[in-house]
């Protein structure tokens, strides 16, 4: 919605003036925006804040004069509900519609432009007259690559504008529905981030970092958010099935932060998750593990505030947050992550023999063998007895050899096609040049019009000079 002017002109104006039927739809009930119905809508549900609103609208002042109008576009309005991008009039009022509703809305200037109006359309002070039609709705998307995978649709909006960050303690009820089956209802309470240890599957997860307190919601996940090509069949649900949630946040604690605590808190912090992403290695759960040491990290990172043992052990903590996520990595198989954080580690202690290892195992991994044979040759320097170290320089000696020989066949088989191409252009040169023989003949045409001296007829085969001596006439 906007203050633009109407693309087509102005019917004959009629004032407008709220009628019998409007009432008061403002949360104070000070009568700043009265709404009346002209058609109802279908259904039970109206849109929930956040949901992408598609709509018809004329505005006018209350004289009459319309001063924009989506149909007179052709095209109808499209606005996320509740965010703040139309008018207060229209949050609210949109709020409270059905589909296909038609409703007139009469708007104090505090609900609409206020005191500086929307020059040159709108007059300072101007209380305004809309005509709104609800056409559709699709819920807020959640997803972080808006591609319209985790979409919530509000129910109650809970209490205030905070919401839980990574690591908060959560408590909710949920009811879990496929194809209108319920396949559970239980309450649970977890660390956010740590929600697949519990059965909470990733757009659940995703979308319980928006809530706020007492906000309940219903969230449609689709299958690459869900139980994606596996399925569940502990529930009965098959592969690649969207799926939807009941969800009531009934409480939450909110995670310490980092730059709320002092050192002594940081490192007890950063012990405790250091010993849940040990606990999670162990147990081969290694995407957890590694949220578990990028928190440790996140605690560690700065030496602000720390001194003497404490900086020590901060080092220390740090240093092998970056270890324990170089690890993680590799047995996922992804090298360029495990390598960045060795060279993190290295860059913390540079004779680290752990980070020196799992670097060179993380070049092997992306196919530099030599790159890879230089970290497990400074693991020798550093520790001559370390049988794996060695070990693996000589299957980067394999590895080198075969990659030499690969290139080497390569680059004969290139300059090959180049020789041959050298030799193709050669022989096509050649056939294109002209006989001499064939085409100038045996003498030149001064030469044969001449009568031939003894000498030539005795001797047909021997070339002429012509009479200076300095080149043959017939070339």
């Amino acid at each position: 919605m906007t203050a633009e002017k109407a693309d087509a002109p102005n019917e004959q104006a009629v004032p407008r003036v709220p009628g019998p039927s409007a009432i008061d739809i403002t949360p104070d009930n000070d009568g700043g925006v009265l709404k009346e119905i002209i058609k109802e809508g279908s259904g039970f549900d109206t849109p929930a804040s956040g949901s992408k609103v598609s709509v018809h609208y004329v505005g006018t002042l209350t004289d009459g004069t319309k001063f924009d109008s989506s149909r007179d576009r052709g095209k109808p309005f499209e606005f996320n509900l509740g965010k703040g991008s139309v008018i207060k009039a229209w949050d609210l009022g949109v709020a409270t519609m059905k589909r296909g509703e038609v409703a007139v809305f009469h708007c104090k200037p505090e609900y609409a432009y206020g005191a500086s109006g929307s020059p040159p359309t709108i007059p300072p002070n101007a209380t305004l007259v809309f005509e709104v039609e609800v056409i559709d709705w699709t819920g807020e998307d959640l997803s972080i690559k808006k591609d319209g995978g985790i979409t919530r649709y509000q129910i109650n909006k809970g209490e205030g504008n905070i919401t839980p960050n990574d690591g908060a303690m959560v408590e909710v009820k949920l009811i879990g529905k496929y194809d209108g089956r319920v396949f559970e209802e239980r309450e649970v309470t977890f660390h956010l981030g740590e929600g697949s240890e519990y059965g909470i599957c990733e757009g659940l997860e995703r979308a319980l970092e928006k809530f706020k307190k007492g906000e309940k919601s219903r969230i449609v996940i689709k299958s690459k958010y869900a139980f994606k090509a596996e399925g569940k069949s502990e529930f009965n649900i098959p592969p690649n099935a969207d799926i939807e949630y009941e969800v009531e946040m009934k409480n939450f604690e909110k995670a310490k932060e980092s730059w709320s605590l002092d050192s002594d808190e940081k490192l007890e912090q950063a012990r405790l998750f250091k010993e849940k992403g040990t606990n999670y290695f162990k147990a081969e759960k290694y995407n957890l593990a590694i949220k578990m040491y990028k928190k440790v990290a996140s605690f560690t990172e700065f030496d602000t505030g720390f001194e003497n043992e404490n900086e020590k052990e901060r080092k220390s903590l740090l240093l092998s947050s970056h270890l324990n996520l170089a690890l993680c990595y590799l047995k996922l198989s992804e090298n360029v992550e495990a390598r960045d954080h060795c060279d993190k580690a290295l860059e913390i202690e540079p004779k680290s023999e752990k980070g020196l290892f799992r670097r060179g195992q993380a070049n092997l991994g992306m196919g530099e063998p030599e790159r890879a044979k230089i970290d497990f040759e400074a693991v020798l320097q550093l520790e001559p007895n370390n049988k794996a170290a060695a070990s693996h320089i000589i299957i980067c000696n394999k590895k080198i050899k075969e990659q030499r020989g690969r290139e080497k066949k390569i680059y004969a088989n290139m300059f090959e096609k180049f020789a041959q191409r050298d030799r193709e252009k050669e022989e096509e040169w050649r056939r294109n040049q002209p006989d001499v023989m064939k085409t100038l003949g045996e003498w030149g045409k001064d030469e044969r019009d001449r009568e031939m001296t003894d000498f030539e007829r005795e001797n047909p085969n021997i070339l002429m000079l012509d009479s200076t001596g300095d080149e043959f006439k017939n070339m």
